[in-house]
Protein backbone atom coordinates (compact mmCIF):
# COMPACT_ATOMS: atom_id res chain seq x y z
CA UNK A 1 0.00 0.00 0.00
CA UNK A 2 1.42 3.50 -1.25
CA UNK A 3 0.59 5.19 2.18
CA UNK A 4 1.55 2.51 4.32
CA UNK A 5 5.01 3.04 2.56
CA UNK A 6 5.23 6.37 2.49
CA UNK A 7 4.45 6.47 6.56
CA UNK A 8 7.38 4.02 7.04
CA UNK A 9 9.85 5.94 4.50
CA UNK A 10 8.64 9.46 7.21
CA UNK A 11 9.03 7.48 10.17
CA UNK A 12 12.45 6.31 9.30
CA UNK A 13 13.47 9.46 8.09
CA UNK A 14 12.59 11.36 11.53
CA UNK A 15 14.05 8.99 12.88
CA UNK A 16 17.18 8.93 11.33
CA UNK A 17 17.15 13.51 11.77
CA UNK A 18 16.31 12.96 15.48
CA UNK A 19 19.45 10.60 15.89
CA UNK A 20 21.86 12.92 14.06
CA UNK A 21 20.13 15.40 16.24
CA UNK A 22 20.54 12.92 19.34
CA UNK A 23 24.16 12.76 18.69
CA UNK A 24 25.13 16.55 18.23
CA UNK A 25 23.01 17.36 21.20
CA UNK A 26 25.84 14.64 23.01
CA UNK A 27 28.43 15.91 21.72
CA UNK A 28 27.30 19.65 22.05
CA UNK A 29 26.02 19.77 25.07
CA UNK A 30 28.94 17.20 27.64
CA UNK A 31 26.64 14.07 26.73
CA UNK A 32 23.42 15.21 27.97
CA UNK A 33 20.46 13.54 27.02
CA UNK A 34 18.16 15.75 24.45
CA UNK A 35 15.07 15.02 25.77
CA UNK A 36 12.94 17.22 24.20
CA UNK A 37 14.20 15.29 20.76
CA UNK A 38 13.05 12.24 22.49
CA UNK A 39 9.61 13.77 22.98
CA UNK A 40 9.47 14.66 19.61
CA UNK A 41 10.28 11.88 18.22
CA UNK A 42 7.59 9.58 20.41
CA UNK A 43 4.73 11.69 19.25
CA UNK A 44 5.86 11.38 15.38
CA UNK A 45 5.45 7.88 16.28
CA UNK A 46 2.44 8.07 18.20
CA UNK A 47 1.31 10.07 14.97
CA UNK A 48 2.09 7.18 13.31
CA UNK A 49 0.69 4.74 14.77
CA UNK A 50 -2.37 6.50 15.03
CA UNK A 51 -2.88 6.91 11.34
CA UNK A 52 -1.23 3.72 10.11
CA UNK A 53 -4.26 2.20 12.35
CA UNK A 54 -7.31 3.86 11.30
CA UNK A 55 -5.93 3.39 7.13
CA UNK A 56 -8.04 -0.10 7.84
CA UNK A 57 -11.33 2.64 8.37
CA UNK A 58 -11.15 4.95 5.90
CA UNK A 59 -13.03 4.78 2.56
CA UNK A 60 -11.33 4.46 -1.05
CA UNK A 61 -11.94 8.13 -1.88
CA UNK A 62 -9.70 9.64 0.76
CA UNK A 63 -6.98 6.55 0.95
CA UNK A 64 -6.52 7.53 -2.94
CA UNK A 65 -6.64 11.38 -1.33
CA UNK A 66 -3.96 9.78 0.83
CA UNK A 67 -2.08 7.98 -1.34
CA UNK A 68 -1.46 11.41 -3.96
CA UNK A 69 -0.75 13.83 -1.09
CA UNK A 70 2.38 12.96 0.81
CA UNK A 71 1.12 16.41 2.87
CA UNK A 72 -1.73 14.51 3.72
CA UNK A 73 0.51 11.21 5.27
CA UNK A 74 2.56 13.52 7.28
CA UNK A 75 0.04 16.10 8.98
CA UNK A 76 -0.77 13.62 11.42
CA UNK A 77 2.56 12.32 12.83
CA UNK A 78 4.04 16.18 12.79
CA UNK A 79 1.29 16.87 14.29
CA UNK A 80 1.97 14.23 16.88
CA UNK A 81 5.36 15.63 17.60
CA UNK A 82 4.40 19.15 18.35
CA UNK A 83 1.33 18.23 20.70
CA UNK A 84 4.42 16.14 22.35
CA UNK A 85 6.34 19.23 23.02
CA UNK A 86 4.04 21.19 23.87
CA UNK A 87 2.76 18.44 26.59
CA UNK A 88 6.64 18.52 28.06
CA UNK A 89 6.44 21.75 28.50
CA UNK A 90 2.92 21.21 30.51
CA UNK A 91 4.81 19.11 32.29
CA UNK A 92 8.03 21.12 32.91
CA UNK A 93 5.33 23.77 34.21
CA UNK A 94 3.43 21.64 36.73
CA UNK A 95 0.63 22.62 35.32
CA UNK A 96 -0.70 19.15 35.52
CA UNK A 97 0.85 17.02 38.05
CA UNK A 98 -0.28 13.62 40.17
CA UNK A 99 1.26 10.02 40.35
CA UNK A 100 0.38 8.83 36.65
CA UNK A 101 2.70 11.93 35.14
CA UNK A 102 6.41 12.46 35.06
CA UNK A 103 8.34 14.93 37.70
CA UNK A 104 11.74 16.69 37.13
CA UNK A 105 14.82 17.27 38.43
CA UNK A 106 15.35 21.22 37.05
CA UNK A 107 17.62 24.13 37.55
CA UNK A 108 16.52 27.05 40.34
CA UNK A 109 16.35 30.31 38.23
CA UNK A 110 18.14 33.69 39.63
CA UNK A 111 15.49 36.53 39.81
CA UNK A 112 15.55 38.05 37.69
CA UNK A 113 15.54 35.05 35.04
CA UNK A 114 19.10 34.82 32.91
CA UNK A 115 20.38 33.51 30.27
CA UNK A 116 22.64 30.91 31.96
CA UNK A 117 19.45 30.24 33.45
CA UNK A 118 17.47 29.16 30.50
CA UNK A 119 20.47 27.37 28.97
CA UNK A 120 20.34 25.07 32.46
CA UNK A 121 16.97 24.93 32.16
CA UNK A 122 17.55 23.70 28.29
CA UNK A 123 20.82 21.36 29.45
CA UNK A 124 20.20 19.92 32.79
CA UNK A 125 16.36 19.52 33.34
CA UNK A 126 16.31 15.75 33.51
CA UNK A 127 13.24 13.24 34.86
CA UNK A 128 13.81 12.55 38.22
CA UNK A 129 13.85 8.50 38.16
CA UNK A 130 13.74 6.02 35.44
CA UNK A 131 9.97 5.51 36.06
CA UNK A 132 9.45 9.67 35.46
CA UNK A 133 11.10 8.92 32.13
CA UNK A 134 9.37 6.48 30.88
CA UNK A 135 6.55 7.86 31.82
CA UNK A 136 7.63 10.81 29.79
CA UNK A 137 7.83 9.11 26.80
CA UNK A 138 4.67 6.87 27.08
CA UNK A 139 2.83 10.30 27.28
CA UNK A 140 4.40 12.10 24.64
CA UNK A 141 3.39 8.72 22.58
CA UNK A 142 -0.32 9.38 23.61
CA UNK A 143 0.16 13.65 22.64
CA UNK A 144 0.84 11.85 18.79
CA UNK A 145 -1.73 9.17 19.02
CA UNK A 146 -4.41 11.31 20.17
CA UNK A 147 -4.34 13.83 18.80
CA UNK A 148 -7.32 15.43 20.78
CA UNK A 149 -5.41 14.73 24.08
CA UNK A 150 -3.14 17.93 24.43
CA UNK A 151 -5.87 20.39 22.93
CA UNK A 152 -8.09 18.99 25.45
CA UNK A 153 -5.69 19.68 28.15
CA UNK A 154 -5.17 23.22 27.19
CA UNK A 155 -9.10 23.99 27.08
CA UNK A 156 -9.19 22.52 30.73
CA UNK A 157 -6.13 24.70 31.73
CA UNK A 158 -6.95 27.97 30.40
CA UNK A 159 -10.73 27.36 31.70
CA UNK A 160 -9.37 26.80 34.74
CA UNK A 161 -6.97 29.98 34.16
CA UNK A 162 -10.62 31.82 33.94
CA UNK A 163 -12.81 30.38 36.08
CA UNK A 164 -9.73 31.18 38.79
CA UNK A 165 -9.55 35.00 37.24
CA UNK A 166 -13.46 35.29 37.09
CA UNK A 167 -13.97 34.10 41.04
CA UNK A 168 -11.23 36.02 42.66
CA UNK A 169 -12.72 38.83 40.38
CA UNK A 170 -9.27 39.97 38.27
CA UNK A 171 -10.60 38.31 35.34
CA UNK A 172 -12.94 41.74 33.84
CA UNK A 173 -10.94 43.78 31.90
Amino acid sequence: MVVTRRLLIFIFVSLVIIGGMFAASMSLFDEHLWISGLCLECGIIGGFVSIQQRLHTVGDEELGLLAESWYSILLVPIYGGIFALVLYLIFLSGLIQGQLFPLFDMPVFHSPATDADIQALLNDTVPKSGGDFAKLLFWCFVAGFSERFVPQIIQRVSKSVTADGDASGSGQG
